[in-house]
């Protein structure tokens, strides 16, 4: 039977040595990080690392102590008789440079001035990320990771994995992602990030020395995403045009179920998320694209991957829609890779990736069992 990692604890990893992002701005030095499940093998191969989305952390599973509930943001996904199954794996989760959630980011404070970064912070790319998770894989003595996962954002980062460091990872598993951002993302990102700068307790990204933070604009921000991340169909299936009371108000107050909802995730987001993260979070996901490189084709792109891969779409994912995991699928394909692909049948839109379907965690299940039945054993 299923069960929760139980109660875990996060780590911490000091990088001393530069990391020479892809803008061209050194880092002296970061931290990230880290919590870990389940026991690495004696022959460090049973490794998998799980990369998060936009707004994740590193805990990715189980508790913290004093906390009576899992809050793992992929609880149902990793532990003992999940899918990714914390008795066969050593599972990693990290928290990405630039982010909110301990490691080095832009409310952390430079060391150059004592002051936090604030904007500025150098703008990070998946790129980045990768190399800065093979920091911590080295710190760890993985060699090559079983597999590198991730939804959405995380899946860009497993499938940049497989081009930056091709003989470190033996599967990718990539899911409700895309091999870049159409107009249409990138349009829904830059509304969002101008919701935030547009504030006026932003003040350019200082608002830390003021004791404030930009609310109102956060919370826009996360209620816009919100309503990308669900579909139609999931939205008026959870509230349809119910009212919070028997008949409408004529007011501009909040009337309807939907309204309450967002902005309730509105508020929660903005008292715990970094809002020149979410920034410089969101202009990553716009710059991610392989083919930019390569003229356009993401085939040629991809032919550094040497890693099988596991590819995961959902039918109601218009924010990432299966068309586009499709692309990802062609292109490895065209270059001989060895590819499963999925496109599941769902009506939670983008966010099913993080939801509990019996289909998808079928698939996961059978895909991490040919995994660890072909890893190296003693």
């Amino acid at each position: 039977m299923a069960e929760s990692v139980g109660a875990v604890t996060p780590q911490r990893l000091h990088c001393p040595e530069p990391l020479l992002l892809a803008c061209g701005v050194p880092l002296a030095h970061f931290d990230l990080v880290y919590e870990t499940y389940g026991v690495l093998n004696a022959q460090r191969s049973n490794a998998i690392l799980i990369c998060h989305a936009l707004s994740g952390t590193h805990h990715v599973a189980g508790h913290y102590a004093g906390q009576p509930r899992s809050s793992g943001w992929w609880d149902n996904m990793v532990g003992p008789g999940k899918p990714v199954d914390t008795n066969r794996f050593f599972v990693i989760g990290v928290n990405n440079l630039g982010g909110c959630d301990g490691s080095t980011g832009p409310s952390s404070l430079d060391p150059a001035t004592g002051h936090p970064y604030g904007p500025h912070f150098p703008f990070v790319t998946v790129e980045d990320w990768v190399r800065a998770q093979a920091r911590l894989a080295d710190h760890l003595q993985i060699a090559r990771f079983a597999a590198v996962m991730g939804g959405s954002l995380g899946g860009m980062q497993a499938l940049q994995w497989s081009l930056t460091y091709p003989e470190r990872l033996r599967h990718a598993i990539v899911i409700a992602a895309a091999p870049n951002l159409s107009a249409q993302n990138i349009g829904f990102n830059e509304v969002a990030r101008q919701a935030i700068t547009t504030d006026p307790d932003f003040y350019g990204g200082n608002y830390y020395a003021r004791g404030v933070i930009p609310e109102r604009g956060l919370r826009l921000a996360r209620m816009l995403g919100h309503i990308t991340y669900l579909s139609d169909d999931a939205m008026m299936e959870k509230f349809g045009r119910d009212l919070l009371a028997n008949a409408p108000h004529f007011s501009l107050d909040v009337e309807f179920e939907i309204e309450s909802y967002l902005r309730y995730q509105g508020k929660k987001f903005s008292e715990r998320f970094d809002a020149n993260t979410y920034l410089i979070m969101t202009k990553a996901l716009d710059y991610f694209d392989p083919a930019l490189a390569h003229g356009g084709h993401l085939s040629k792109a991809l032919a550094r991957a040497r890693a099988d891969f596991l590819v995961v779409s959902f039918t109601s994912d218009w924010r990432f829609s299966p068309a586009r995991s499709r692309e990802i699928v062609k292109a490895l394909l065209d270059n001989g890779l060895a590819v499963s692909y999925a496109e599941i049948d769902s009506s939670q839109g983008h966010d099913a990736f993080l939801m509990e379907n019996p289909d998808y965690f079928a698939v996961m299940q059978a895909y991490l069992t040919r995994v660890f039945e072909a890893l190296p054993h003693a």
